[in-house]
């Protein structure tokens, strides 16, 4: 988008206002989707206690609901106790919105679509994703309350634990994969859906669920949302917080949400790839020789995002049932899944999945490799040609000569890709 920008105005401006249009894109994104979610998960537990949840603002299904408790939130005053420490309590809500937001600018949406895309983007994600704690810790102690403290200390610890076997399960698809790059990892599982990476071998299947459990702890959700426990902490570490503040954890919780849901549609469920490949079989890519004003690849491209935000939705959706069917844990069953069933399978699955791959470099069924030309011109992208035939070597018409399976993906050698 910058360099577009770049050839009609001065290139710092460009950057800026790239910047800027991005920022208020994913900043739409997270809002909309934290009203989106809100609806949801009434609607959701309303059908699974057998009532109809919101039916009044909004017309029959009460789609304004989620817009009309964000209205009173504003209206709400914003309240402060007195034991609390003024600068650490106001600045708590927004360490953990920023945390969650910065996550988004390294989550691609579809094959050229995201605000930053780096080599390491998976590393970032996830070290971005686990500041939000941060933000929680202030909370529980600028409150001034046990309760709040109380809460805090449970949510540190917990997410502490847990990014044990959630970084164990990423780390299966970046050893298969061979790369740290979000949208390479995704464009490697194009094709039919048996290129996706939770069929690649029975270690990942697990792994997924492993992830998916994880994931849920990670962003406090019930049954491990101890953190907040209001039948025995009141709320816990946002007891005190009242009006916007007390909103801004929730937006940070739902796009959490979407986003460990979405990063594991990359890493295990292709990503923006559906499991039908009918885009490819049209002929339907940014290098299409038909096409030389690339409509179609940006029509692919849509459609792709479109893909991969109903798979990261369809994730959100499990989040809420699971947390309207499974009992609330106790501190020390939380910690006990975790230390004693998490971690262990995450290691097992990681250890299968390296043999496995040593053995079966093409995974558990017949893989094709990514289409040439999806990596041309973008040769940070640093793709091994590890889905190609078993000849260990890609050949294209536009790539005459043969690349070995470990060869990163360079403008010269579109093939590989």
């Amino acid at each position: 988008m910058a360099e577009s920008f770049a050839l009609w105005m001065p290139e710092p401006l460009a950057y800026l206002l790239a910047g800027v249009i991005q920022a208020l894109l994913l900043t739409l994104l997270v809002a909309g989707g934290a009203l989106l979610f809100i609806w949801m998960e009434r609607k959701i537990a309303g059908r699974i206690q057998d009532r109809l949840g919101p039916t009044r603002v909004g017309g029959k299904f009460g789609w304004l609901q989620s817009l009309a408790d964000g209205l009173k939130l504003l209206a709400k005053e914003d309240t402060m106790p007195r034991a609390a420490d003024a600068l650490l309590f106001r600045l708590a809500p927004y360490v953990s919105f920023c945390a969650s937001f910065g996550a988004f600018m390294l989550l691609p949406f579809a094959a050229r679509w995201t605000a930053l895309d780096v080599p390491i983007s998976v590393f970032l994600i996830l070290a971005i994703l686990g500041l939000e704690v941060f933000g929680i810790i202030l909370a529980g102690y600028a409150s001034g309350s046990k309760w709040s403290l109380f809460g805090a200390m449970r949510e540190a610890a917990q997410v502490v634990s847990y990014e044990v076997p959630l970084g164990l399960c990423v780390i299966i698809p970046v050893m298969i994969c061979g790369t740290l790059n979000l949208v390479a990892i995704a464009e490697m599982q194009r094709g039919w859906f048996t290129n996706w990476l939770i069929f690649h071998d029975p270690f990942t299947f697990i792994a997924f669920w492993v992830y998916f459990t994880c994931a849920v702890a990670s962003v406090n959700r019930a049954p491990f949302d101890l953190a907040e426990a209001e039948s025995e902490l009141v709320a816990g570490f946002h007891t005190e917080y009242s009006g916007l503040r007390w909103s801004f954890f929730f937006m940070a919780e739902d796009g959490s949400m979407f986003l460990v849901s979405g990063l594991a549609s990359i890493l295990f469920l292709g990503g923006w790839n559906g499991p039908i490949p009918l885009l490819d079989l049209a002929g339907w890519s940014y290098t299409s020789p038909l096409d030389p004003f690339r409509w179609s690849g940006y029509v692919a491209n849509l459609l792709g995002m479109l893909n991969f935000m109903l798979k990261a939705v369809v994730g959100v959706t499990l989040m809420i049932w699971v947390r309207w069917t499974l009992p609330r844990l106790r501190i020390d069953q939380v910690m006990r899944t975790c230390l004693k069933y998490c971690v262990p399978l995450a290691a097992f699955c990681f250890l299968g999945a390296a043999l496995w791959t040593y053995a079966f470099p093409s995974g558990a069924f017949y893989r094709q490799g990514v289409p040439a030309g999806v990596v041309r011109e973008m040769p940070q992208w640093d793709v091994p040609a590890l889905y190609s035939a078993p000849a260990a070597q890609v050949q294209t018409p536009q790539n005459p000569r043969p690349v070995s399976r470990t060869e990163p993906a360079t403008p010269e050698s579109p093939g590989t890709s």
